[in-house]
Parts: structure tokens; C-alpha cells; sequence
């Protein structure tokens, strides 16, 4: 996790990845204003690669303020940006997570779908779930009593 000021043209590495900011952009929603960053993940040779984008929202009406995340996923591993205040000198904070293997909780999820699916296969094991009854061969009807 880094958090630092960032000004348009500036790099950080994070984990073996080297990101440039590129600036902040307004953009005008349905609802709200916001500023967008962005973001220009660059591969060795220094080429970019990916971008992604992380804004500020600004909702008028209930003059409230809100972040939307920019999330690049790279293998089984995520990287997520995020924005902070603005500064007078141009400089923006940002947050930057690099999450090893978190797609994995996914493939988690699965295996306890799987193994929710086998246990219903056999009938035995479904709680709830009536049992057949056998006929003797043997067996008489009971005699009524008068």
C-alpha cells in the first residue's frame, strides 16, 4: 500500500508495476460532477499497457462526495486506485493496494458450490427430505381389534 501526492507526468512503482498519473479530467454524470485520474500502467519497455481510471464524484442535491475506485485485475492479483483531496499546488492524493492472489476467494466460492451440489446428490443426506419406505414380504395385516 503507498500513499502519496501525485502530479500529472509523475511515476511510482508498486509491486514490480510502474504507474503514471496523467491527470485530472471533469466529467459531468446524469446527478454529479466529478474529476477523473488517470492512470497509465506501463509495461518494461515503458509503453503503456492498461489504463485505468479513479474519480472523485460530487453529488449536488445532497452535497455529498464520493470515490470510485479504478481496479486493474492482473492475473489472480488486483491493483486499486483510488483519489484524494487536490491540493492548491495541482497535487492529488492518491491510494495505491496491491492485492496478491485476492481473485482466489472467488475460486473459494466455487468449491463451496461444488461441494453444496454433491451433498444433495444422495438422498439420504437431505435434511428434510422423506425416506422410502420398504415392503416386507412377510408382513400380514394387523388384525383390528372389536
Amino acid at each position: 500500500e503507498k500513499i502519496l501526492s501525485m502530479r500529472a507526468g509523475e511515476t511510482v512503482q508498486l509491486s514490480g508495476h510502474t504507474l503514471r498519473f496523467e491527470g485530472l479530467y471533469p466529467a459531468q454524470g446524469p446527478n454529479y460532477s466529478e474529476d477523473r485520474g488517470r492512470f497509465a500502467l506501463l509495461g518494461a519497455d515503458g509503453s503503456t499497457t492498461a489504463v485505468i481510471t479513479s474519480s472523485k464524484r460530487s453529488y449536488p442535491v445532497r452535497q455529498m462526495t464520493t470515490t470510485e475506485s479504478g481496479i486493474k485485475t492482473i492475473g489472480f492479483s488486483q491493483l486499486y486506485l483510488s483519489l484524494g483531496d487536490e491540493a492548491t499546488d495541482g497535487s492529488v492524493v492518491v491510494r495505491l493496494w496491491w492485492k496478491p492472489l485476492v481473485t482466489l476467494i472467488w475460486g473459494g466460492a466455487l468449491v463451496m458450490m461444488a461441494g453444496a451440489a454433491m451433498s444433495l446428490m444422495d438422498r439420504r443426506l437431505r435434511v428434510g427430505a422423506p425416506s422410502r419406505r420398504r415392503k416386507s414380504a412377510g408382513a400380514m395385516p394387523s388384525a383390528s381389534l372389536p
